[in-house]
C-alpha cells in the first residue's frame, strides 16, 4: 500500500516543478498520516494507514530544526527559492500553525530575507479566523479547488460530512487578489464511479467558482507520479493548455500549467 511520504519535519530541498527550489515543512506526524481530505491521488497514500505513532511537532521543535537547517545552508552558500509547507497531510490541521507561520517568518527574514514562504492548503481549515489571518501573511498562500461540483468533490477529494463547496468558494473569496488557486485536473474511476474533472461541465462550473474568487493567480496541473487510485489519468499538457486557455479568456485571470 502507498504510504506516507515524508519521515521528518524538514525535508530537502528538492525541486518542485511549480515553485523551484524549496525547502519542505512537514506538520504532519513523521511515521502517519492526518488530513481533513482523503484524496484519491495523494502522494502520501490514504488516511486508512492511520495517524503514525509520533504525533504532530511542537512548535518549538518545528521552529528549532528550521532554524538548524536555514543556518546550515546559508552558511554553505546553498541557494533556496521558497519555504513550503505541505507533507504528510494538511498543515493547517495542526494547533499551533499560526504560531509557526510567525517563527517561520522570523526565520527567513534572518537567514534568507530574499526568499517566498508557500503553504499548500486544501482550504478546509479557513473558517478558523487564525488560520485565515496566519495565511494571509504568507507569500504564496495556495489554496486547493480541485471542482465547484459538489459530487466531484467527494468521489476524489473525499472530504468529511461537514464539508459544504459553496461556504468554501465564499471563504476563498476572502483571498481575493492575493491567493493561489490550485486544481488538479484528472480523471478515472473509483468504486465503479467516474471522475473526470476535464470536461466542459466541470470547467464552465470553475470558471463561475474563479470570477467568484477573484484570486491572484490559477495553477493547473495533472497526477505526476503514482497514485493510491491506479486508475486515475494524467491530462496532457495540451489539453491543459487549452483548459488554461479557456479559463484566462473567460475570467482575466492568470493561469500557469505545471
Amino acid at each position: 500500500m502507498q504510504t506516507i511520504l515524508f519521515h521528518s519535519t524538514i525535508f530537502g530541498p528538492i525541486h518542485s516543478r511549480r515553485l523551484g527550489t524549496s525547502l519542505g515543512v512537514n506538520l504532519s506526524p513523521s511515521d502517519g498520516k492526518i488530513c481533513s481530505f482523503d484524496c484519491l491521488y495523494c502522494e502520501a497514500g490514504y488516511n486508512a494507514q492511520g495517524p503514525g505513532k509520533s504525533g504532530l511537532p511542537p512548535r518549538a521543535e518545528v521552529a528549532r530544526l528550521l532554524e538548524e537547517k536555514l543556518s546550515a545552508m546559508k552558511s554553505a552558500g546553498e541557494k533556496l527559492d521558497v519555504i513550503t509547507f505541505s507533507g504528510n497531510g494538511e498543515p493547517t490541521v495542526h494547533p499551533d500553525f499560526p504560531g509557526i507561520i510567525d517563527d517561520t517568518i522570523a526565520l527567513r527574514d534572518k537567514y534568507f530575507p530574499e526568499v517566498k514562504i508557500s503553504v499548500l492548503t486544501n482550504s478546509t481549515m479557513l473558517g478558523k479566523e487564525a488560520v485565515a489571518e496566519a495565511l494571509g501573511k504568507v507569500d504564496n498562500n495556495i489554496l486547493k479547488l480541485d471542482s465547484a461540483v459538489d459530487r466531484t468533490v467527494r468521489l476524489l477529494d473525499r472530504p468529511g460530512p461537514s464539508y459544504h463547496l459553496d461556504e468554501v468558494i465564499r471563504q476563498l473569496g476572502r483571498f481575493a487578489g492575493t491567493g493561489i488557486i490550485q486544481t488538479m485536473i484528472t480523471r478515472g474511476s473509483h468504486d465503479g464511479e467516474t471522475i473526470d474533472n476535464s470536461t466542459d461541465e466541470e470547467i464552465d462550473a470553475l470558471i463561475e467558482a474563479y470570477r467568484r474568487i477573484a484570486p491572484r493567480s490559477v495553477m493547473i496541473y495533472s497526477i505526476d507520479r503514482r497514485t493510491p487510485e491506479e486508475s486515475l489519468q494524467r491530462v496532457e499538457r495540451s489539453q491543459l493548455e487549452a483548459i488554461a486557455q479557456r479559463i484566462r479568456q473567460a475570467t482575466g485571470i492568470e493561469v500557469t500549467v505545471a
